[in-house]
């Protein structure tokens, strides 16, 4: 796209400014007493293969739930949703050394399936059961790259063909620092090449 009048830019020293990002709610629990379980609030997870399903979460090494994961060698992400946000945000600025982050936000753990160790948490959109492959320490943050077991997802999500529609789910993102929703339906994978009547049928399917 070609500009008639270009924009000035600024530069600014390296950093972490690849925004927005998901923000997702990591639970887990300590292996020598299961009962004592722990919820951390991350933004620095993302997508890393697909074949075997794998995701990244990356935590400094000084956070209660890196020992935890670490030892256990089991985590769980948990999409956030609107309703969830202000929890979500206590989990990010208390640590579980000190509270019970279930108990002064009200969420609540379950089984995750194929976890022996680590819970997902009740009411969350979408939770991904991981088990660790690999750690990389990498500096400031240690990431930890887990094999995706299971995928639990809200049965609300679902159409009664069973499709999912992850857009209803008002998932949160963050972005310097700020908590944001995202926005309405734009298109879909493949929209710029797609059929008049193939895109009508599909965004008239998100409205």
């Amino acid at each position: 796209m070609k500009h008639q009048n270009p924009p000035s830019y600024t530069l600014l020293p390296p950093s972490t400014m690849l925004n927005p990002v998901p923000v997702v709610l990591v639970s887990c629990a300590d292996p020598e007493n299961p009962e004592k379980k722990n919820m951390i609030t991350l933004a620095w997870a993302g997508t890393v293969n697909s074949e075997p399903p794998m995701v990244s979460i990356s935590i400094r090494k000084e956070r209660y739930s890196h020992d935890l994961i670490a030892a256990s060698g089991e985590f769980v992400v948990n999409l956030v949703d609107e309703k969830m946000c202000r929890a979500v945000d206590f989990c990010g600025v208390r640590s579980g050394r000190d509270v019970d982050k279930a108990a002064e936000t009200g969420l609540e753990y379950m089984h995750a399936e194929t976890m022996e160790i680590a819970p997902a948490i009740a009411g969350a959109p979408v939770s991904l059961s991981c088990r660790v492959r690999q750690v990389l320490e990498l500096g400031s943050h240690d990431m930890f790259i887990g094999e995706v077991t299971a995928v639990m997802v809200r049965e609300d999500l679902l159409d009664s063909s069973g499709s999912l529609h992850l857009e209803k789910a008002k998932l949160v993102a963050y972005s310097h620092g700020l908590y944001q929703k995202l926005g309405d339906v734009m298109g879909f994978f493949g929209w710029s090449v797609a059929r008049k009547e193939v895109f009508e049928k599909r965004m008239n399917s998100y409205r």
